[in-house]
């Protein structure tokens, strides 16, 4: 039985070795198997402190002047952690498990006038506290504004003093923690003075009957409240007319047309006579002519087709039930691990479509692959890090980090990019173009301006939007803010929804585009595909003004500027959806004519 137990045992250690590194289990706790006996030390770490309303500036819980203890213990963290601004240290309050404890002193301490007015700029941001008790969050203002007058030169500021802690148990395990502070016990904080202050805690412990595996469920319970599920559902429904209107308009009247052009260029042909040349089978030599730019146009359909693939991933993992509430930093872990192990997928699609246009420098177009989408993510970091740096924010990554991150990218991202470059450079597959394209391209007759590429670009944009814009309000507010978003289920439906939409909408416009004889209909349909990503930007400057409390310039650059890489990633990935499902149709009705 020796092999076994050892084999047992080396599985056990791999088993904490992965879970260790994929960050995917959210904060741990050292008690594993959350079971403890009576007096037993239950983990409670501190994590962070920052301006309620603005959820990217957030601070190391020690950064104020609390009691602290003799030996602050920081917990490792996964990526994901990190990347989250999680920085978990052992915080100054000791709940042992079912002892109750009444006004216990944390400490007493003088504050300085440095210390005071460092508290009521705190107070004055409306800073909370978030804190974590066996892998429970919890959290807390730390004091209150009076705002009895009118003037804010006469605000009192106060700071609470005494933690109370609820604390529910079922057995031997923590099911649930509530805190609250109490109003009664303050310190007077507005006045630049030296202030002595005595920091009070106190626990109670109580049974409860709720079972140990749906202690989270009170925190995935706010999104899924009646009034809620009824919006949600409200915003499917809506979404689905959109779709149902699309798919009939399409239908009834694309196919009403595209039937009578065959009707019509089935007589031309019987026809002796030479009919006048119009409509979209005229410009059958020219429509399956390479794009111009071919390389970057290679480029983009590989990264849009590797954030496609990403957010299929990541759907899954959500509807699998990995992105439980807190503990988002398994999000930020499963974004950067996917993504790193889908870059095959763009290299493989770039190279070998940039083959089938038949260009030449393959290896150029897998440098513009692998930085399409990387290089403004890279540099939009760089400049926000930097800020956070200077703000002293837990935002900012330390080395470490950002080292593993470079390393990922190296050792993981490039192989595979190169890798896939190489497989589509040999697929050897030729571009499928039911037509031969003519020596000399066809001259495109002059356009009205709403048939221009921008007009075009807001009309495609605009639907797909409509399709999802009220479900954006709670993705942003549990993004921006401290909203807990579950219900993936719908946000799935949403999703599929939107690229229906953008394949529908993209291939009305494309078979317009064509009927006016404008064969330059590659890079179009990529940006009328791509073009509600521009609309998502837009919303995000009215979501910062009209239904946010956002401010500051770290708060404002960080939301601005990595809300600006994700609206990016929206375009490439929906202009490749727009494209695939444009080249699809083309391909079709050209299929379906006898070309000469």
């Amino acid at each position: 039985m020796g092999w076994w137990r050892r084999s047992e045992m080396a599985a056990a250690v791999w088993t904490a070795l992965l879970l260790s590194m994929s960050g995917l289990v959210g904060v741990r706790s050292d008690a594993a198997d959350h079971r403890y006996m009576e007096g037993d030390q239950v983990p409670l770490y501190a994590n962070k402190v920052g301006p309620f309303h603005n959820p990217s500036e957030t601070y190391r819980y020690f950064d104020l002047p609390f009691c602290t203890p003799d030996h602050v213990k920081e917990k490792s963290e996964a990526l994901g952690e990190v990347l989250n601004g999680d920085r978990l240290v052992s915080a100054p309050f000791k709940l042992d498990f079912m002892k109750d404890k009444e006004s216990e002193v944390v400490c007493k301490k003088r504050l300085t006038k440095d210390e005071v007015a460092q508290f009521r700029s705190a107070v004055m941001k409306d800073y909370y506290f978030q804190m974590y008790y066996d892998d429970l969050p919890i959290w807390g203002f730390i004091g209150k504004v009076d705002r009895e007058g009118k003037d804010p030169s006469k605000y009192n500021y106060f700071l609470y003093k005494h933690v109370h802690f609820d604390v529910f148990y079922n057995g031997d395990r923590v099911i649930e923690i509530n805190v609250r502070t109490d109003p009664d016990a303050l310190v007077d904080v507005t006045e630049d003075k030296e202030t002595n202050v005595e920091f009070l805690y106190t626990v109670k412990w109580k049974e409860t009957d709720t079972p140990f595996e749906k202690r989270m469920d009170k925190y995935s319970q706010s999104s899924s409240l009646p009034h809620h599920l009824e919006i949600h559902w409200f915003s499917i429904i809506n979404s689905c007319v959109t779709v149902l209107l699309l798919t009939g308009f399409l239908a009834t009247i694309l196919m009403r047309v595209l039937k009578n052009d065959f009707v019509k260029y089935a007589h031309d042909e019987e026809s002796v006579e030479d009919a006048e040349e119009t409509g979209w089978k005229y410009i059958h030599g020219d429509v399956f002519r390479y794009p111009k730019y071919k390389s970057l146009f290679a480029a983009a359909l590989g990264s849009g087709t590797q954030l496609f693939t990403l957010a299929i991933f990541i759907f899954v993992l959500a509807l699998v039930g990995v992105f439980y509430p807190y503990n988002r930093g398994a999000l930020f872990t499963a974004l950067v691990v996917i993504y790193a192990l889908t870059s095959g997928i763009a290299g493989y699609t770039a190279t070998s479509f940039y083959c089938q246009l038949e260009g030449t420098n393959w290896i150029r177009n897998l440098l513009f692959t692998g930085c399409l989408f990387c290089g403004p993510l890279f540099l939009t970091f760089c400049f926000l890090n930097t800020v956070a740096i200077v703000y002293t924010a837990t935002a900012a990554l330390p080395f470490g980090t950002i080292m593993v991150i470079v390393l990922i990218w190296t050792l993981v991202t490039s192989p595979l990019l190169v890798l896939g470059g190489i497989a589509g450079k040999n697929s050897k597959s030729e571009f499928q173009a039911p037509c031969r394209t003519t020596k000399y391209p066809r001259e495109i007759p002059q356009l009205p301006w709403y048939r221009s590429t921008i007009p075009q670009m807001a009309m495609a944009g605009f639907l797909p939007f409509s399709a999802i814009y009220i479900e954006l309000y709670y993705i942003f507010a549990s993004v921006w803010g401290h909203r807990i978003y579950t219900i993936y289920s719908i946000l799935f439906i949403v999703f599929i929804i939107l690229l229906i939409v953008t394949a529908f909408i993209t291939v009305a416009l494309t078979y317009f585009q064509l009927a006016a004889e404008d064969h330059e209909w590659w890079w179009r349909s990529f940006l009328c595909g791509g073009s509600t990503g521009l609309f998502i930007y837009a919303y995000c400057l009215y979501y910062y003004h009209a239904r946010s409390d956002m401010s500051g310039f770290m708060q404002t650059s960080f939301f601005f500027g990595y809300m600006a890489c994700i609206c990016y990633g929206f375009f490439l990935m929906l202009g490749s959806i727009g494209f695939r499902a444009a080249l699809l149709f083309v391909r079709h009705i050209y299929r379906s004519i006898k070309c000469e």
